[in-house]
Protein backbone atom coordinates (compact mmCIF):
# COMPACT_ATOMS: atom_id res chain seq x y z
CA UNK A 1 0.00 0.00 0.00
CA UNK A 2 1.13 3.22 -0.90
CA UNK A 3 1.36 5.73 2.15
CA UNK A 4 0.12 9.49 1.42
CA UNK A 5 2.39 12.55 1.85
CA UNK A 6 1.94 15.50 3.49
CA UNK A 7 4.30 18.71 4.02
CA UNK A 8 3.78 20.69 6.99
CA UNK A 9 5.11 24.37 6.62
CA UNK A 10 4.84 25.93 10.09
CA UNK A 11 6.92 28.95 11.46
CA UNK A 12 6.81 27.03 15.03
CA UNK A 13 7.10 23.98 14.39
CA UNK A 14 6.26 22.81 18.25
CA UNK A 15 2.98 24.40 17.77
CA UNK A 16 -0.03 23.82 16.04
CA UNK A 17 2.09 21.00 13.62
CA UNK A 18 2.73 18.71 16.59
CA UNK A 19 -1.33 18.00 16.61
CA UNK A 20 -1.65 18.09 12.93
CA UNK A 21 1.70 15.42 12.48
CA UNK A 22 -0.32 13.45 15.12
CA UNK A 23 -3.43 12.54 13.00
CA UNK A 24 -1.96 12.65 10.01
CA UNK A 25 1.10 9.75 11.22
CA UNK A 26 -2.18 7.86 13.20
CA UNK A 27 -3.63 7.62 9.67
CA UNK A 28 -0.64 5.82 8.30
CA UNK A 29 0.67 9.23 6.29
CA UNK A 30 4.10 9.99 5.94
CA UNK A 31 4.43 13.55 7.32
CA UNK A 32 7.14 16.26 6.38
CA UNK A 33 7.38 19.70 8.55
CA UNK A 34 9.36 22.87 7.67
CA UNK A 35 9.16 26.50 9.27
CA UNK A 36 10.57 28.13 6.09
CA UNK A 37 8.37 28.85 3.06
CA UNK A 38 10.99 28.96 0.49
CA UNK A 39 12.13 25.25 1.79
CA UNK A 40 8.69 24.52 1.36
CA UNK A 41 8.30 25.20 -1.88
CA UNK A 42 11.80 23.45 -2.56
CA UNK A 43 10.37 20.59 -1.07
CA UNK A 44 7.70 20.35 -3.75
CA UNK A 45 9.60 20.98 -6.65
CA UNK A 46 12.06 17.92 -5.16
CA UNK A 47 9.34 15.05 -3.80
CA UNK A 48 5.78 14.31 -4.42
CA UNK A 49 2.99 15.76 -2.07
CA UNK A 50 -0.54 14.50 -1.80
CA UNK A 51 -1.36 17.70 0.23
CA UNK A 52 0.29 20.68 1.94
CA UNK A 53 -0.68 22.73 5.24
CA UNK A 54 0.83 26.47 5.70
CA UNK A 55 0.63 28.74 8.17
CA UNK A 56 -0.01 32.13 6.72
CA UNK A 57 2.94 33.90 9.02
CA UNK A 58 6.47 31.98 7.01
CA UNK A 59 9.83 33.14 6.45
CA UNK A 60 11.07 34.25 3.23
CA UNK A 61 7.09 33.26 1.46
CA UNK A 62 3.76 33.92 3.30
CA UNK A 63 1.17 31.47 2.74
CA UNK A 64 -0.60 33.51 0.15
CA UNK A 65 3.22 33.45 -1.64
CA UNK A 66 3.48 29.95 -1.09
CA UNK A 67 0.10 28.90 -2.46
CA UNK A 68 0.74 31.47 -5.52
CA UNK A 69 3.79 29.19 -6.23
CA UNK A 70 2.40 25.99 -5.75
CA UNK A 71 -0.38 26.29 -8.00
CA UNK A 72 1.73 27.83 -10.46
CA UNK A 73 3.75 24.21 -10.63
CA UNK A 74 0.82 21.72 -9.40
CA UNK A 75 -2.67 23.47 -9.57
CA UNK A 76 -4.22 20.04 -8.24
CA UNK A 77 -1.90 19.74 -5.31
CA UNK A 78 -4.48 20.52 -2.19
CA UNK A 79 -3.09 23.26 0.18
CA UNK A 80 -4.78 24.37 3.72
CA UNK A 81 -3.98 27.70 4.63
CA UNK A 82 -3.92 27.97 8.81
CA UNK A 83 -3.70 31.43 10.40
CA UNK A 84 -4.67 33.02 13.95
CA UNK A 85 -5.02 36.50 12.77
CA UNK A 86 -7.41 36.37 9.63
CA UNK A 87 -11.22 36.95 8.98
CA UNK A 88 -13.53 36.55 5.98
CA UNK A 89 -11.28 38.90 3.52
CA UNK A 90 -8.73 36.22 3.77
CA UNK A 91 -10.87 33.05 3.46
CA UNK A 92 -11.91 35.00 0.03
CA UNK A 93 -8.25 35.34 -1.18
CA UNK A 94 -7.56 31.95 -0.06
CA UNK A 95 -10.23 30.62 -1.84
CA UNK A 96 -9.68 32.91 -5.41
CA UNK A 97 -6.17 31.17 -5.30
CA UNK A 98 -6.98 27.87 -5.14
CA UNK A 99 -7.02 26.82 -1.32
CA UNK A 100 -8.90 23.59 -0.84
CA UNK A 101 -9.45 25.18 2.88
CA UNK A 102 -8.98 27.89 5.11
CA UNK A 103 -8.46 27.04 9.15
CA UNK A 104 -8.33 29.46 12.12
CA UNK A 105 -5.47 28.57 15.13
CA UNK A 106 -5.71 27.56 17.78
CA UNK A 107 -6.95 24.70 15.74
CA UNK A 108 -9.76 22.75 18.09
CA UNK A 109 -10.43 19.12 18.22
CA UNK A 110 -13.17 19.69 15.29
CA UNK A 111 -10.50 21.52 13.10
CA UNK A 112 -8.43 18.76 13.54
CA UNK A 113 -11.46 16.66 12.82
CA UNK A 114 -11.99 18.00 8.94
CA UNK A 115 -8.50 17.81 7.85
CA UNK A 116 -8.54 13.97 9.49
CA UNK A 117 -11.88 13.87 7.10
CA UNK A 118 -9.41 15.07 3.94
CA UNK A 119 -7.60 11.46 4.72
CA UNK A 120 -10.34 9.72 4.74
CA UNK A 121 -11.71 10.78 1.89
CA UNK A 122 -8.91 10.68 -0.29
CA UNK A 123 -7.36 14.15 0.19
CA UNK A 124 -10.45 15.10 -2.50
CA UNK A 125 -12.93 16.11 0.00
CA UNK A 126 -13.91 19.77 -0.50
CA UNK A 127 -16.65 19.45 2.11
CA UNK A 128 -18.22 17.34 5.27
CA UNK A 129 -20.20 14.59 3.74
CA UNK A 130 -22.51 12.35 5.14
CA UNK A 131 -20.98 8.91 5.65
CA UNK A 132 -22.90 8.00 2.13
CA UNK A 133 -21.24 10.75 0.49
CA UNK A 134 -25.02 12.02 -0.94
CA UNK A 135 -25.97 14.70 1.44
CA UNK A 136 -23.65 17.48 1.83
CA UNK A 137 -23.58 19.92 4.27
CA UNK A 138 -20.32 22.55 3.45
CA UNK A 139 -19.52 24.38 6.45
CA UNK A 140 -16.06 25.95 8.59
CA UNK A 141 -18.53 27.85 10.90
CA UNK A 142 -17.41 26.66 14.02
CA UNK A 143 -20.65 26.53 15.52
CA UNK A 144 -22.04 24.16 12.55
CA UNK A 145 -18.51 22.27 13.42
CA UNK A 146 -19.66 22.34 17.03
CA UNK A 147 -23.23 20.91 15.90
CA UNK A 148 -22.05 18.81 13.57
CA UNK A 149 -20.00 16.62 16.11
CA UNK A 150 -22.58 16.53 18.58
CA UNK A 151 -24.63 14.98 15.85
CA UNK A 152 -22.38 12.36 14.79
CA UNK A 153 -21.76 11.66 18.50
CA UNK A 154 -25.64 11.33 19.25
CA UNK A 155 -26.06 9.38 15.59
CA UNK A 156 -25.89 5.68 16.82
CA UNK A 157 -28.73 6.21 19.96
CA UNK A 158 -32.77 5.89 19.24
CA UNK A 159 -33.67 9.33 21.34
CA UNK A 160 -35.68 11.59 19.63
CA UNK A 161 -33.97 14.60 17.78
CA UNK A 162 -35.87 18.21 17.68
CA UNK A 163 -34.58 20.53 15.41
CA UNK A 164 -35.28 24.34 15.26
CA UNK A 165 -33.94 26.74 12.87
CA UNK A 166 -35.22 29.65 10.24
CA UNK A 167 -36.29 28.10 6.78
CA UNK A 168 -33.71 27.59 4.81
CA UNK A 169 -31.14 26.84 7.47
CA UNK A 170 -30.66 23.49 5.92
CA UNK A 171 -33.12 21.42 8.90
CA UNK A 172 -33.92 18.40 6.78
CA UNK A 173 -30.20 17.99 5.37
CA UNK A 174 -28.90 17.77 9.08
CA UNK A 175 -31.48 15.09 9.62
CA UNK A 176 -30.51 13.01 6.80
CA UNK A 177 -25.97 13.63 8.18
CA UNK A 178 -27.86 12.12 11.85
CA UNK A 179 -29.15 9.49 9.91
CA UNK A 180 -26.30 8.43 7.51
CA UNK A 181 -23.98 8.33 10.63
CA UNK A 182 -26.77 6.00 12.63
CA UNK A 183 -26.55 2.26 12.53
CA UNK A 184 -30.17 2.82 10.67
CA UNK A 185 -28.12 4.01 7.38
CA UNK A 186 -28.86 1.09 5.32
CA UNK A 187 -32.93 1.27 5.95
CA UNK A 188 -35.33 3.89 5.53
CA UNK A 189 -35.24 7.60 5.87
CA UNK A 190 -38.88 8.63 5.30
CA UNK A 191 -39.79 12.65 5.79
CA UNK A 192 -43.06 13.82 5.52
CA UNK A 193 -43.87 17.39 5.24
CA UNK A 194 -46.90 18.35 8.02
CA UNK A 195 -47.32 21.34 6.47
CA UNK A 196 -47.92 19.94 3.11
CA UNK A 197 -50.57 17.52 3.39
CA UNK A 198 -54.45 18.36 4.45
CA UNK A 199 -55.62 17.53 7.86
CA UNK A 200 -57.95 14.66 6.39
CA UNK A 201 -54.57 12.84 4.80
CA UNK A 202 -52.21 13.33 7.07
CA UNK A 203 -53.39 10.93 9.74
CA UNK A 204 -53.98 8.28 6.75
CA UNK A 205 -50.08 9.16 5.25
CA UNK A 206 -48.84 8.67 9.07
CA UNK A 207 -50.53 5.42 10.22
CA UNK A 208 -52.13 4.19 7.07
CA UNK A 209 -55.29 2.29 6.33
CA UNK A 210 -57.07 -1.19 5.64
CA UNK A 211 -58.86 -1.74 2.98
CA UNK A 212 -62.37 -0.52 2.97
CA UNK A 213 -62.01 1.62 5.83
CA UNK A 214 -63.37 4.73 4.45
CA UNK A 215 -64.68 5.52 1.13
CA UNK A 216 -61.69 5.44 -1.53
CA UNK A 217 -60.06 2.98 0.50
CA UNK A 218 -59.51 0.43 -1.89
CA UNK A 219 -56.82 -1.51 -0.51
CA UNK A 220 -54.50 -1.83 2.46
CA UNK A 221 -51.66 0.88 2.94
CA UNK A 222 -48.65 1.63 4.52
CA UNK A 223 -48.53 4.57 6.55
CA UNK A 224 -44.72 6.55 7.06
CA UNK A 225 -44.16 4.64 10.33
CA UNK A 226 -44.57 1.35 8.99
CA UNK A 227 -42.22 2.74 6.11
CA UNK A 228 -39.86 3.61 7.92
CA UNK A 229 -39.62 0.72 10.65
CA UNK A 230 -36.00 -0.03 11.58
CA UNK A 231 -35.05 3.72 9.80
CA UNK A 232 -35.75 7.13 10.59
CA UNK A 233 -39.00 9.43 10.40
CA UNK A 234 -38.47 13.04 9.88
CA UNK A 235 -41.59 15.08 11.25
CA UNK A 236 -40.89 18.44 8.90
CA UNK A 237 -42.66 21.34 9.96
CA UNK A 238 -43.95 19.23 13.19
CA UNK A 239 -45.79 22.99 14.63
CA UNK A 240 -48.06 22.72 11.82
CA UNK A 241 -49.63 19.13 12.99
CA UNK A 242 -53.42 19.46 13.91
CA UNK A 243 -53.93 19.38 17.35
CA UNK A 244 -55.71 16.35 17.86
CA UNK A 245 -53.24 14.21 15.27
CA UNK A 246 -51.01 15.51 18.19
CA UNK A 247 -52.08 13.29 21.12
CA UNK A 248 -51.99 10.01 18.44
CA UNK A 249 -48.32 10.72 17.93
CA UNK A 250 -47.35 11.04 21.74
CA UNK A 251 -49.00 7.35 21.96
CA UNK A 252 -46.52 5.91 19.16
CA UNK A 253 -43.59 7.38 21.07
CA UNK A 254 -44.76 6.00 23.87
CA UNK A 255 -45.64 2.49 23.16
CA UNK A 256 -43.99 2.29 20.19
CA UNK A 257 -47.09 0.66 18.06
CA UNK A 258 -49.22 2.18 15.93
CA UNK A 259 -53.04 1.97 14.81
CA UNK A 260 -53.97 1.67 11.12
CA UNK A 261 -57.38 3.23 10.46
CA UNK A 262 -59.61 0.78 10.35
CA UNK A 263 -57.31 -1.64 11.75
CA UNK A 264 -57.73 -4.64 14.14
CA UNK A 265 -54.86 -4.76 16.00
CA UNK A 266 -52.03 -2.65 16.50
CA UNK A 267 -48.61 -2.60 14.73
CA UNK A 268 -45.44 -2.36 16.37
CA UNK A 269 -43.08 -0.30 14.88
CA UNK A 270 -39.34 0.64 15.50
CA UNK A 271 -38.71 4.51 14.88
CA UNK A 272 -35.89 7.41 15.07
CA UNK A 273 -37.95 9.94 15.07
CA UNK A 274 -36.83 13.73 14.17
CA UNK A 275 -38.66 16.68 14.33
CA UNK A 276 -38.11 19.73 12.81
CA UNK A 277 -39.57 23.77 13.38
CA UNK A 278 -38.93 27.01 11.89
CA UNK A 279 -41.99 28.10 14.68
CA UNK A 280 -40.84 29.74 18.08
CA UNK A 281 -42.24 25.93 19.73
CA UNK A 282 -42.69 27.67 23.44
CA UNK A 283 -45.02 30.53 21.99
CA UNK A 284 -46.86 27.86 20.07
CA UNK A 285 -47.33 25.54 23.38
CA UNK A 286 -48.15 28.93 25.44
CA UNK A 287 -50.75 29.60 22.43
CA UNK A 288 -51.81 26.13 22.53
CA UNK A 289 -51.05 25.07 19.46
CA UNK A 290 -48.80 22.17 20.27
CA UNK A 291 -48.90 20.10 23.30
CA UNK A 292 -46.20 20.41 25.95
CA UNK A 293 -46.12 16.28 26.83
CA UNK A 294 -45.08 15.86 22.85
CA UNK A 295 -42.57 18.48 22.92
CA UNK A 296 -40.89 17.05 25.90
CA UNK A 297 -40.85 13.74 24.25
CA UNK A 298 -39.71 14.83 21.07
CA UNK A 299 -36.92 17.20 23.12
CA UNK A 300 -35.13 14.74 23.72
CA UNK A 301 -31.40 16.02 21.80
CA UNK A 302 -32.31 19.95 21.06
CA UNK A 303 -30.11 21.30 17.91
CA UNK A 304 -30.80 25.10 17.04
CA UNK A 305 -29.10 25.75 13.29
CA UNK A 306 -27.70 29.37 13.38
CA UNK A 307 -29.07 31.53 10.25
CA UNK A 308 -26.70 32.06 7.69
CA UNK A 309 -26.30 35.78 8.54
CA UNK A 310 -24.54 34.50 12.16
CA UNK A 311 -22.61 31.68 9.68
CA UNK A 312 -21.07 34.33 7.31
CA UNK A 313 -17.84 32.52 7.10
CA UNK A 314 -19.37 30.10 5.09
CA UNK A 315 -20.65 32.09 2.56
CA UNK A 316 -17.67 31.97 0.49
CA UNK A 317 -17.13 28.24 0.22
CA UNK A 318 -21.00 27.89 0.06
CA UNK A 319 -21.30 29.97 -3.36
CA UNK A 320 -18.72 28.10 -4.65
CA UNK A 321 -20.08 25.19 -3.52
CA UNK A 322 -23.55 25.93 -5.77
CA UNK A 323 -21.78 27.73 -8.73
CA UNK A 324 -19.73 24.15 -9.10
CA UNK A 325 -23.15 22.71 -8.78
CA UNK A 326 -25.45 24.29 -11.18
CA UNK A 327 -22.37 24.72 -13.96
CA UNK A 328 -22.32 20.81 -13.47
CA UNK A 329 -26.43 20.32 -14.10
CA UNK A 330 -26.62 23.33 -16.38
CA UNK A 331 -23.52 22.75 -18.81
CA UNK A 332 -22.53 26.15 -18.02
CA UNK A 333 -18.17 26.91 -17.67
CA UNK A 334 -17.86 29.66 -14.81
CA UNK A 335 -15.33 29.80 -12.91
CA UNK A 336 -16.24 31.51 -9.82
CA UNK A 337 -17.27 34.93 -8.51
CA UNK A 338 -15.45 38.46 -8.40
CA UNK A 339 -14.30 39.77 -4.98
CA UNK A 340 -17.51 42.50 -5.70
CA UNK A 341 -19.63 39.29 -6.05
CA UNK A 342 -18.00 37.77 -3.03
CA UNK A 343 -18.85 40.92 -1.01
CA UNK A 344 -22.25 41.89 -2.03
CA UNK A 345 -23.27 38.35 -0.61
CA UNK A 346 -21.51 38.32 2.08
CA UNK A 347 -22.97 41.83 2.91
CA UNK A 348 -26.67 40.65 2.24
CA UNK A 349 -28.82 39.66 5.27
CA UNK A 350 -30.15 36.10 3.71
CA UNK A 351 -33.59 36.18 5.62
CA UNK A 352 -34.17 32.52 2.80
CA UNK A 353 -30.90 31.81 4.57
CA UNK A 354 -28.85 29.06 2.33
CA UNK A 355 -31.92 28.17 0.20
CA UNK A 356 -31.84 32.28 -1.11
CA UNK A 357 -28.29 31.71 -1.81
CA UNK A 358 -28.62 28.80 -3.41
CA UNK A 359 -31.32 30.58 -5.13
CA UNK A 360 -29.03 33.65 -6.54
CA UNK A 361 -26.34 31.15 -7.51
CA UNK A 362 -28.35 29.39 -9.84
CA UNK A 363 -29.93 32.09 -11.11
CA UNK A 364 -26.81 34.19 -11.50
CA UNK A 365 -24.81 31.17 -13.47
CA UNK A 366 -27.79 31.26 -15.75
CA UNK A 367 -27.35 35.10 -16.33
CA UNK A 368 -23.61 35.00 -16.26
CA UNK A 369 -22.31 36.96 -18.85
CA UNK A 370 -19.06 36.05 -19.06
CA UNK A 371 -16.22 33.22 -17.17
CA UNK A 372 -16.91 34.88 -14.18
CA UNK A 373 -20.02 35.51 -12.33
CA UNK A 374 -20.14 39.47 -11.20
CA UNK A 375 -22.12 41.50 -8.87
CA UNK A 376 -24.18 42.40 -12.35
CA UNK A 377 -24.93 38.88 -12.95
CA UNK A 378 -26.07 38.34 -8.74
CA UNK A 379 -29.67 40.42 -8.73
CA UNK A 380 -32.26 41.45 -11.49
CA UNK A 381 -31.30 44.69 -14.03
CA UNK A 382 -31.94 47.92 -11.62
CA UNK A 383 -33.68 50.66 -13.21
CA UNK A 384 -33.47 54.32 -11.63
CA UNK A 385 -31.63 53.07 -8.63
CA UNK A 386 -34.58 50.30 -7.95
CA UNK A 387 -34.52 46.74 -9.23
CA UNK A 388 -37.44 45.59 -11.41
CA UNK A 389 -38.73 43.02 -8.55
CA UNK A 390 -39.20 45.87 -5.76
CA UNK A 391 -40.26 48.39 -8.92
CA UNK A 392 -43.46 45.35 -9.67
CA UNK A 393 -44.00 45.00 -5.58
CA UNK A 394 -44.05 48.34 -4.36
CA UNK A 395 -45.85 50.48 -7.31
CA UNK A 396 -47.84 53.38 -6.36
CA UNK A 397 -51.77 53.27 -5.98
CA UNK A 398 -51.29 49.28 -5.36
CA UNK A 399 -53.33 47.96 -2.49
CA UNK A 400 -52.13 45.59 0.24
CA UNK A 401 -53.91 42.89 -0.94
CA UNK A 402 -52.34 43.42 -4.50
CA UNK A 403 -48.84 43.57 -2.72
CA UNK A 404 -49.36 40.50 -1.33
CA UNK A 405 -50.44 38.53 -3.91
CA UNK A 406 -47.17 39.84 -6.04
CA UNK A 407 -45.21 38.68 -3.17
CA UNK A 408 -46.75 35.07 -3.28
CA UNK A 409 -46.17 34.97 -6.68
CA UNK A 410 -42.67 36.44 -6.84
CA UNK A 411 -41.66 33.64 -4.15
CA UNK A 412 -43.55 30.84 -6.19
CA UNK A 413 -41.53 32.40 -9.26
CA UNK A 414 -38.01 32.36 -7.49
CA UNK A 415 -38.83 28.77 -5.87
CA UNK A 416 -40.08 27.33 -9.40
CA UNK A 417 -43.78 26.64 -8.47
CA UNK A 418 -42.40 24.95 -5.11
CA UNK A 419 -45.05 25.38 -2.25
CA UNK A 420 -43.22 24.26 0.30
CA UNK A 421 -39.51 26.36 -0.25
CA UNK A 422 -41.98 28.96 -1.32
CA UNK A 423 -43.62 29.19 1.97
CA UNK A 424 -40.81 29.02 3.97
CA UNK A 425 -39.07 32.27 2.36
CA UNK A 426 -42.52 34.00 3.02
CA UNK A 427 -42.71 32.83 6.57
CA UNK A 428 -46.33 31.48 5.89
CA UNK A 429 -47.43 27.87 6.41
CA UNK A 430 -48.03 25.55 3.61
CA UNK A 431 -51.57 25.75 4.30
CA UNK A 432 -51.67 29.58 4.82
CA UNK A 433 -50.11 29.36 1.00
CA UNK A 434 -52.74 27.28 -0.48
CA UNK A 435 -55.58 28.89 1.28
CA UNK A 436 -54.55 32.13 -0.56
CA UNK A 437 -53.83 31.04 -4.03
CA UNK A 438 -57.39 29.08 -3.99
CA UNK A 439 -59.00 32.93 -2.73
CA UNK A 440 -56.74 34.28 -6.21
CA UNK A 441 -58.30 31.49 -7.85
CA UNK A 442 -62.08 32.37 -6.87
CA UNK A 443 -61.50 35.48 -7.81
CA UNK A 444 -59.96 35.03 -11.27
CA UNK A 445 -63.10 32.63 -12.02
CA UNK A 446 -65.65 35.38 -10.64
CA UNK A 447 -64.13 37.92 -13.07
Amino acid sequence: MIRKKVLIAEDNTNGQSNHICKVFIESGCQVKTTNNGKTAFEEIIREHYDMVITDMNLPQADGFGLLKRIKQVNASLPVILISANAGVTEAVEAMKLGAKDFLLKPLTPEMVGIIASYISNGFNATDKKSSNGKFTIITKNKEMIRLLQVAKKIADSNASVFIQGESGTGKELFARYIHNYSSRKDKAFVAINCAALPETLLESELFGHEKGSFTGALSRKKGKFELANHGTLLLDEISEMDYHLQSKLLRVLQEREIDRIGGAAPVPVDVRFIATTNRDIEKQIDEGKFREDLHYRLHVIPFNLPPLRERKDDIPWLADYFVKKYCRINKRSVNGLTEAALTSLIEMSWKGNVRELENVIERAVLMCKGEVIDRDDLFITEKNGQSETAAHLFKPAVSLKEMEKNVIFTALDQTKGNRTHAAEILGISVRTLRNKLNEYREKMEIQ
